[in-house]
């Protein structure tokens, strides 16, 4: 694809990399086939390959209108069409170089800006996220049945290990998580200990800065990123093996730290160094696997299992069928789920800002999910596991934490 970046943009770090991804890009429209909102809406504007075209449009000065900013914002950045593209169109980062400059040039109606204003104010923060949860619970007889199974009964947290093994790694509690399913972490926890790895908490380290860096409030995400890495950095120093991230929305912007932060020289080469920790829980207990239990020893009520991989894991994080590779081995049952690959409807803050097209997205997943009779859902990322949750009476739950119940003596 020919480019002609127009001077506001031309020469500046986002326009480089934004004229390398567009010029990567062949047109030949294989993405399309794997778009979850082309799926549904059949727009060729509500596709990567429609939307790579506008954001190419604006980038050469064309000016951005509301109707540019409602294609771009109905992208779930699933980044099913990076898996799909054959010439490694980096999609993802385009969108969000594209969504910063429209958002400048459009702004937004004062109820929507509000409302992505509030949850900038609200989610990346644990304890304030978590008095609002607590609240939603406590008034859960009065709302829907959705949001009343998604502020369902919260499993507490099992036992956490001491910190006894030479081999150390680290973990991010993160921002949802805590409040949503606070026994995922200390799941994961009791895994790793049980094959010799002591799994540690850094106590000043917090969201990790997704939530604001794609709701284009790139510079207040960045801040997030470089907190992280001044809470980590320590531990680091002290030889920590991995920063294990439990959420694959975590974990997929995590890893991208070093290039996020690639423009600043205080953080850039501590940047590099946090996105080569960076582990997916699946990648470490993979490489461990033999020292759980095997199949004779396993015991639990709901073996037979669909998992639903997110896309920041399947797409994102790159790690297609890893989780489901590991759960066969640890003798789970795993039933067919057709149209994997596709989106559940969750990503990020969408099923907020976006609730006619998540909603739509999520029946189809749920449909596909329960299609083999499976005794409960298992996923990989903390969204995912609560919108699901909100439509279905099965259980819904981090695959870590069934394997931590599987292996425990």
């Amino acid at each position: 694809m020919q480019t002609n970046l127009a001077d506001f943009i031309k020469g500046t770090p986002e326009g480089r990399e934004a004229d390398a991804i567009l010029r990567k890009c062949v047109h030949c429209g294989f993405c399309t086939a794997t778009c979850p909102t082309y799926q549904l809406l059949g727009d060729e504007l509500d596709g990567p390959r429609g939307r790579i075209y506008l954001i190419k449009q604006v980038l050469e000065g064309t000016p951005a209108t509301a109707k540019t900013q409602l294609h771009l914002d109905r992208c779930l950045t699933c980044r099913a069409c990076e898996t799909t593209c054959p010439s490694g169109v980096r999609y993802g980062r385009l969108v969000d170089i594209g969504r910063n400059v429209v958002e400048r040039q459009v702004g937004r109606p004062a109820a929507d800006a509000l409302k992505r204003q509030a949850l900038r104010a609200t989610v990346p923060h644990a304890t304030l996220f978590g008095t609002l949860h607590k609240v939603g619970q406590l008034a859960r007889p009065l709302l829907p049945d959705n949001l009343r199974r998604k502020l369902g009964d919260v499993a507490p947290a099992s036992p956490w290990p001491p910190e006894r093994h030479p081999r150390r790694m680290l973990v991010l509690d993160g921002c949802v998580q805590p409040s949503f399913s606070p026994n995922t972490n200390a799941a994961a926890a009791r895994v790793l200990d049980r094959i010799g790895i002591s799994l540690v908490r850094a106590p000043n380290a917090g969201c990790c800065g997704a939530v604001s860096y794609h709701l284009t409030a790139q510079s207040e995400g960045l801040d997030y990123m470089r907190r992280n890495i001044d809470a980590w950095w320590p531990y680091i120093e002290q030889g920590v093996e991995a920063i294990v991230m439990t959420a694959s929305g975590c974990g997929v912007t995590v890893k991208e730290y070093g290039e996020l932060l690639a423009h600043d020289p205080a953080y850039a080469d501590k940047a590099a160094r946090v996105s080569e920790l960076t582990r997916d829980i699946s990648e470490v207990i993979a490489d461990e696997k033999e020292k759980l239990p095997r199949r004779s020893e396993l015991r639990d009520p709901f073996r037979k299992v669909a998992f639903h991989p997110p896309c920041t894991l399947r797409h994102g994080l790159k790690l297609p069928g890893k989780v489901e590779a590991l759960l066969t081995d640890l003798g789970f049952e795993l039933t067919p789920v057709p149209d994997a690959h596709l989106c559940c409807g969750s990503a990020g803050t969408y099923s907020l800002l976006q609730p006619e097209l998540s909603q739509r997205l999520l029946a189809n997943k749920i449909t596909a999910l329960t299609s083999g009779s499976p005794q409960s859902i298992l996923t990989a990322n903390i969204g995912c596991q609560t919108h699901l949750q909100g439509a279905t009476g099965l259980p819904v739950r981090h695959w870590i934490e069934a394997v931590d119940q599987l292996t425990t003596s």
